[in-house]
C-alpha cells in the first residue's frame, strides 16, 4: 500500500476512535477534524454547517475551524461557490492544483489566504441537517492526493452518522455588530540584540455583546493580545480598529481616553487600593468618567452591598474579585477585559465569580477573557485558541453552559 494511503487510513481510524471517546457531538466533530487535519497535513480545515430549520437563514455558517483566518462572520448561500454547492448537492468537489483551486467558478472566499489546493466533502444527518468539511492547502506546500480526499470523504460519512445517531446541532449563533477588527497584528520585544516575537500576525474580530475566551498555554501571546485590545500596549505592526477607528499607533493620550471611555479591566491579582474600602475603590474610578454607575448599585450587582464599608484585607479572595468586577462595571464600559480572573481562587469561589460575569454578559456587555482553564470555555460564545503567537483554532459554541454547570 502507498505510504500516503496507509497514513490517511490510520488517520481515519484515529478519528473514529476520537468520535467514540467524545462525550458530546461537538467534541466528536472537533476531535475528528483535528485528527483528519493532521492526517492529511492540511494548513487549514473548516466544518461548515446549515441547520436546515425553518428558523434558519438558509445559509451555511462556520462551526469549527483550525488554522484559518477568523471566519465567524462568513456565510455561504446554498449553491454558491464550492461550499454552498457541496452543501446543496451533497457531492464532493476537489481542486487539487493551483489552477483549479483559483478558477473563478470554484473559488471560495477564504479571507485573503492564497488557496493552492483545496477539497470539500459533504456530511449530512437526520432532520435535514447538512454541512461540509473543507480542507485548504497542504502545510508542506504540496497538493492533496486523491487518496487523502477519499479518506476524508469517508470520515465525513462517519460525522454524518454521529449527527444522526446522537443529537441535533444547535442553530447558528447570530453575533452582534463588529466592534473590534484585528488584522496582521504582531508584537515584538527587544532586549539588547535579542528580539522576541510574541504575536506573529493575528487576525480576529470581536462582536458586540459576545463572551469571547482567549485560550492557550503560557507564552502563547493571549495576554499580550488582551493588552493591545485594552489599549495598554501598541502592536509592532498591523491594524487594530475599534468601532472603525484605527488605534494601532495611537498616542498615549488617545489610548488613555480609549481605556477610560470604553474598557473595564478585571485582573488576576484584584489590584484594589488597600487603604480604601469597597465603595471608595469604586468611587475613585467613578470620579474619572462622565457618566458612572452609582458605586452602591455596582456593589449590589455583584452581591456585595453589605460589604461596601469593608477594606480589602477584611474580605476573601472571591469577594475582592467581585469588588474588582464592580469597579469595572462602575464605568459603564462597552467591553470588559478579564485576565485570568479565577486563577487565584478555589473552585467554589471561582463559580461564584463566574456567575456574576455570566450575568453581566447576559445584560449586553461584551467580555473578553484570557484563561488556561478549558472548562470555562463552555460558557463562551466563541473560543479562540492561541498557539505560538497566532490564532490556531476558533470554536463557535452553540451550546453554552452556565457557570454552575462547570466542573474541574
Amino acid at each position: 500500500m502507498d505510504p500516503s494511503v496507509a497514513q490517511a487510513y490510520r488517520a481515519l481510524n484515529e478519528a473514529q476512535n476520537a468520535i467514540r471517546r467524545a462525550d458530546t457531538l461537538d467534541q466528536a466533530l472537533q476531535e475528528g477534524l483535528r485528527v483528519l487535519m493532521r492526517g492529511c497535513d492540511a494548513q487549514a480545515a473548516v466544518i461548515w454547517y446549515g441547520d436546515g430549520s425553518d428558523s434558519g437563514d438558509g445559509r451555511v455558517h462556520p462551526y469549527f475551524w483550525i488554522g484559518a483566518p477568523d471566519l465567524t462572520s462568513c456565510s455561504h448561500a446554498l449553491g454558491v461557490d464550492v461550499v454552498g454547492r457541496v452543501v446543496l448537492t451533497q457531492e464532493s468537489e476537489r481542486y487539487l492544483t493551483f489552477a483549479e483551486a483559483n478558477d473563478p467558478a470554484t473559488v471560495c472566499d477564504f479571507r485573503g489566504v492564497d488557496v493552492t489546493s483545496m477539497f470539500c466533502v459533504p456530511f449530512s444527518g437526520g432532520d435535514a441537517i447538512r454541512g461540509c468539511i473543507q480542507f485548504v492547502n497542504k502545510a508542506d506546500g504540496t497538493r492533496f492526493t486523491i487518496e487523502e480526499t477519499d479518506v476524508c470523504e469517508m470520515m465525513a460519512m462517519v460525522a454524518g452518522m454521529a449527527v444522526e445517531d446522537n443529537e441535533r446541532l444547535q442553530p447558528s449563533w447570530h453575533h452582534g455588530e463588529t466592534i473590534m477588527e484585528i488584522r496582521g497584528v504582531t508584537r515584538e520585544f527587544t532586549n539588547g540584540d535579542v528580539v522576541t516575537r510574541v504575536l506573529k500576525g493575528v487576525n480576529l474580530d470581536v462582536f458586540e455583546g459576545e463572551f469571547l475566551v482567549l485560550l492557550g498555554e503560557s507564552g502563547c501571546g493571549k495576554s499580550t493580545l488582551l493588552n493591545i485590545l485594552g489599549g495598554m500596549d501598541h502592536p509592532t505592526s498591523g491594524s487594530f480598529k475599534f468601532c472603525g477607528e484605527e488605534f494601532a499607533q495611537a498616542s498615549q493620550a488617545r489610548l488613555t481616553d480609549y481605556r477610560r471611555d470604553n474598557i473595564g479591566f478585571i485582573f488576576q491579582s484584584y489590584n484594589l487600593m488597600p487603604n480604601l474600602n469597597a465603595r471608595q475603590n469604586l468611587e475613585l474610578i467613578a470620579s474619572l468618567v462622565p457618566n458612572p454607575m452609582n458605586a452602591d448599585e455596582a456593589l449590589e450587582i455583584v452581591n456585595l452591598g453589605e460589604r461596601k464599608e469593608n477594606y480589602p484585607s477584611q474580605m476573601s479572595g472571591g469577594q475582592q474579585q467581585r469588588v474588582s468586577i464592580a469597579r469595572a462595571l462602575v464605568k459603564r464600559p462597552s467591553i470588559i477585559m478579564a485576565d485570568e480572573p479565577t486563577a487565584a481562587l478555589d473552585y467554589t469561589t471561582s463559580i461564584e465569580v463566574l456567575e456574576v460575569m455570566e450575568k453581566i454578559v447576559s445584560e449586553g456587555t461584551t467580555m473578553i477573557m484570557v484563561t488556561h482553564n478549558e472548562e470555562i470555555c463552555r460558557m463562551a460564545d466563541r473560543v479562540v485558541r492561541m498557539r505560538n503567537g497566532q490564532v490556531y483554532e476558533v470554536t463557535v459554541n452553540r451550546r453554552k453552559a452556565h457557570a454552575t454547570d462547570l466542573v474541574w
